[in-house]
């Protein structure tokens, strides 16, 4: 006999109903939204290698890709696209017929209920896969001892400018604001852009389309697969001169205050899962709605996994999921939307 009162918490765990009827966090469809990837051309669904069970969209394929979802509950998209041709600025990206501004037009025509959501950068729409406006390489001199002072002239490594990347931000969110965008969601890390973008939108009429800022977006090593889906990995170097360090977490937050002053109506965290501090962090500082990128290499590894018999994929996804919920999301993209919803329906 224990000289001391034992607390029974176990008594509310004994079976499935005790365990649903006390739970304290609960994913659902009106939480989860949809990457798509849509590109020039007719009749394409090019299978993405590294995402199962997804695939590059032509326009005229994205109804058959969201009908049947759209029938188990799918509440919102978020567009990036892939053009047929690209150039030193991306000028596709803010073209009438963009693939972006094609897929907004018909998705708001097919499923006029649906929140339709764009993703506002200029990596898989410019030949060198960054994103934003390269700088010309400068000449730098170096020499044997490293003092600068004699020696070889080499190129500099360009530079991603940051001003002049904003006015073609700005272009583009109105662009697929005057398609039929519901939401705008900058990715391309360039300070100022939330600012630029909110005041590009007013000043052409759409002062009431929201802006969903990638406010602590990471240069991470989980992006692998994307690149591949989205055609965007950069011909030279990496993104994190522009991207966050890994490393960092007071900046995340000083990098969301700044998003916060300039306008953003939501928040994202991008990765999900090795952010979940991250998500915590933002959520107990602001009151904004809050968005997690659940990414392509956090969706690739479970998929590779479970083909492999290693664990079980449902309760993963689901785990991994309510752990995004858990810390403050109320948003969560994530590749695994679709298996997630047929899962729902057959209860």
């Amino acid at each position: 006999m224990a000289s001391f009162p034992i607390t029974r918490l176990r008594r509310l765990r004994r079976s499935p109903g005790l365990r649903a009827l006390v739970r304290e966090t609960a994913v659902t469809a009106d939480d989860l939204i949809l990457p798509l990837f849509v590109r020039h051309g007719r009749g394409m669904r090019q299978p993405i290698g590294s995402m199962p069970g997804h695939a590059q969209l032509s326009v005229d394929r994205l109804a058959d890709e969201v009908g049947p979802l759209a029938k188990l509950g799918l509440r919102g998209v978020l567009l990036f696209g892939i053009p047929s041709k690209k150039d030193a600025i991306g000028s596709a990206n803010f073209a009438e017929d963009g693939p972006v501004q094609q897929a907004i037009r018909a998705l708001k025509r097919d499923f006029p209920g649906l929140v339709v959501m764009t993703d506002v950068c200029m990596c898989e729409y410019t030949d060198h896969g960054h994103c934003g406006i390269l700088s010309a390489p400068a000449p730098l001199q170096v020499s044997a001892n490293g003092n600068g002072s004699h020696g070889l002239m080499v190129a500099q490594m360009p530079y991603i400018l940051n001003d002049e990347t904003l006015e073609v931000l700005g272009r583009v969110s109105v662009s697929h604001a005057e398609a039929g965008a519901d939401i705008i969601a900058p990715s391309a890390m360039m300070d100022g852009q939330v600012a630029t973008i909110r005041d590009a939108l007013d000043d052409a009429g759409f002062a009431e389309t929201p802006i969903m800022a990638y406010s602590a977006k990471f240069a991470s090593a989980f992006y692998g697969p994307f690149r591949e889906a989205a055609e965007s990995p950069p011909s030279f170097g990496d993104r994190a001169q522009y991207q966050m360090d890994p490393a960092n977490r007071r900046e995340a937050l000083r990098e969301t205050q700044l998003d916060v002053a300039e306008g953003a109506d939501i928040l994202m965290v991008k990765p999900a899962l090795p952010y979940l501090d991250i998500i915590r962090d933002v959520r107990e500082h602001f009151d904004h709605p809050i968005a997690a990128y659940n990414v392509s290499g956090e969706y690739a590894m479970v998929k590779a996994a479970a083909e492999r018999g290693w664990i079980d994929e449902r309760r993963v996804t689901m785990e991994t999921l309510t752990s995004i919920k858990r810390a403050g999301a109320d948003i969560i993209i994530s590749y695994h939307t679709p298996d997630v919803l047929k899962w729902f329906k057959e209860g």
